[in-house]
């Protein structure tokens, strides 16, 4: 699967590194032949031009194997920055398509790891690696078939230290590689004590806990600290161990060949010897250099293989609620039914919501009141189908939600969170915002912050609608985040608009006038309002009030104060505070 990630580019970038490669061990190999030549004239005094003539062609193959050298590297760069930015976009496009279920099983901090640091790790090695994966092969096999007809002596030597070698690698190898698979794990705990840290900073100064998670970000620096040292400690003899048999190897051809040359009488047998030990000693050294090459790689490929894995396994993922196909229109438009649904979160026993129905028309509001961990978040998180329902149909427009694409879900619906979701930039840009933006203009954001009772503070504003938002908003205060994140669902002009608990930072006042403009402005469109106050839902054409995922009571106001007590009681209680 790994070569099927390749694109057209990246093969290239391939094609053209293994072509260089090729043409420099080719090089490479050639100047221990030239050196063959030179020593033989030398010893015999065959001429000084045999020896200028191959000295000259030594240097031109040096210096074609430096710029052959140069162009591999070059073109393995471009294939690992290709390859790796290739992945991260698929990656990032997987997420964006993933459900609320996937995302809490992956963890926000692993995915962020996942975004950044095993690209990084993976990038760096595909750019050190490629040059040798490739070249460390070819060199060895053309370096063996230069000297496999030499004398049988030196190739037992020569032999032996590659399986010495070899058995080093493979048993540091298998006892690091546990090691390995922790790292990026360790990571993720690392940047989640972090990220803690960061968004919980002004909680941890109140409660003066700074000592507490200091150490808990210590302890997890430790662990991933303590898992490296285990790592190096244990790979550390690779490299001695391979420059010792390398040393020992180049002894034993040297003594051996002394020995031969000594055992021979004549004189030009003896010469051609010592040039075959000078030639095989080289081509033993490029055998050895290949696999020297291979170990320095090898190091880097447990962290590069886990890295590779965490990524392809998002890619890869399969989501958890599956896309419909259907991306056309519906003759009921702005229609939101519930038929005896229920639903449970993943990993617990009792249900979210259980047996909830009810149906409303274009244009009709909708309205969603209990007590925190009633379900009303998870009926609109049904309706956006973050989940699908364990029994019971979910419908939009006619359409049980599973038939849908997810564009044309969402391009029916405008979503305002719990939370309001600031992004950087300026005010209009959070106004306009999304895949119809362009279709968009300043006239439709200033109507969208009118309807939201948010023009009047915007206004006000250094720069107007051109004043730039800093990450999260915290260049503005919670009301007004919620009403530019309400002017940005207005502003796209839905069939329905969801709005979960996104009242909560207004005053009284500000409540009864967004809600007026909201029955004023956008008659036509179907409005489904999670509250926690009376005040907010009462003038809903529909109320149904949950307690712990069970309908309790569905009706209009006047209707829940006469048949619901949980309803009358909380109405009672708000208006008594007020």
């Amino acid at each position: 699967m790994f070569f099927g990630y390749f694109t057209k580019k990246e093969w290239a970038y391939v094609i053209l590194c293994t072509a260089c490669i090729v043409f420099q061990v080719y090089l490479d190999l050639r100047i221990p032949e030239y050196m063959n030549d030179i020593t033989y004239a030398i010893q015999t005094g065959s001429g000084q031009e045999l020896v200028e003539k191959d000295g000259f062609g030594m240097l031109i193959c040096a210096l074609l194997s430096l710029v052959s050298s140069v162009c591999a590297g070059f073109f393995a760069a471009r294939f690992s920055a290709s390859f790796t930015r290739n992945l991260r976009l698929r990656m990032f496009s997987r997420v964006q398509d993933l459900s609320s279920q996937d995302i809490s099983e992956i963890s926000a901090a692993s995915l962020i790891t996942r975004s950044t640091n095993d690209p990084y790790q993976l990038q760096n090695f595909l750019g050190r690696s490629l040059q040798v994966i490739v070249k460390s092969p070819i060199l060895a096999t053309w370096a063996v078939l230069k000297i496999s007809g030499s004398t049988w002596e030196w190739t037992v030597i020569t032999i032996v230290g590659v399986l010495i070698i070899a058995a080093t690698i493979a048993i540091v190898m298998w006892s690091v590689m546990k090691y390995f698979k922790r790292v990026q794990w360790l990571k993720d705990d690392v940047n989640r004590e972090v990220r803690e840290n960061l968004t919980g900073s002004k909680v941890i100064r109140a409660y003066n806990a700074e000592e507490y998670r200091t150490s808990k970000i210590y302890d997890a620096s430790e662990a991933l600290l303590d898992n490296n040292v285990r790592i190096f400690t244990r790979m550390a003899p690779m490299g001695s161990m391979s420059s010792t048999v390398i040393n020992v190897m180049t002894i034993a051809i040297y003594w051996t060949g002394a020995f031969l040359i000594t055992d021979v009488s004549d004189q030009d047998t003896k010469f051609q010897l010592f040039s075959d030990m000078i030639v095989f000693s080289s081509y033993a050294m490029q055998v050895m250099t290949a696999f020297m090459m291979f170990t320095g790689i090898i190091r880097g490929f447990p962290s590069a293989k886990v890295a590779y894995g965490r990524i392809t396994e998002i890619i890869e993922r399969k989501r958890s609620v599956p896309e419909g196909d259907f991306d056309g229109k519906t003759p009921a438009e702005g229609e939101i039914e519930f038929r005896n649904v229920t639903f449970t979160y993943p990993g617990r026993k009792t249900p979210a919501l259980e047996n909830v129905s009810f149906k409303i028309e274009k244009g009709q509001t909708l309205a969603v009141l209990g007590s925190t961990g009633s379900g009303k978040s998870t009926l609109i998180k049904l309706i956006l189908r973050q989940y699908d329902p364990d029994s019971g149909e979910v419908l939009v427009d006619g359409r049980n939600v599973k038939d849908y694409t997810r564009r044309a879900l969402f391009a029916r619906l405008g979503y305002v969170p719990q939370t309001p979701i600031i992004f950087t930039g300026s005010v209009e840009y959070n106004v306009n915002y999304g895949e119809t933006a362009p279709q968009r203009d300043h006239e439709d954001v200033m109507r969208a912050l009118r309807i939201a009772q948010a023009e009047e503070f915007v206004s006000r504003l250094p720069e107007g609608t051109e004043t730039v938002l800093s990450q999260y908003g915290k260049n503005v205060s919670g009301g007004q985040k919620q009403r530019i994140t309400i002017a940005r669902a207005i502003c796209k002009d839905p069939e329905t608009l969801l709005l979960d608990d996104s009242f909560s930072a207004l005053d009284f006042k500000t409540d009864k006038a967004l809600r007026q403009a909201l029955k004023g402005s956008m008659a036509a469109t179907t409005k489904v309002i999670v509250a926690q106050r009376v005040g907010t839902v009462m003038d809903a054409d529909m109320i149904i009030v949950l307690d712990e995922g069970k309908v309790l009571g569905k009706g209009t106001h006047k209707d829940l104060m006469g048949s619901c007590g949980m309803y009358r009681d909380t109405a009672i209680a708000q208006m008594e505070e007020r």
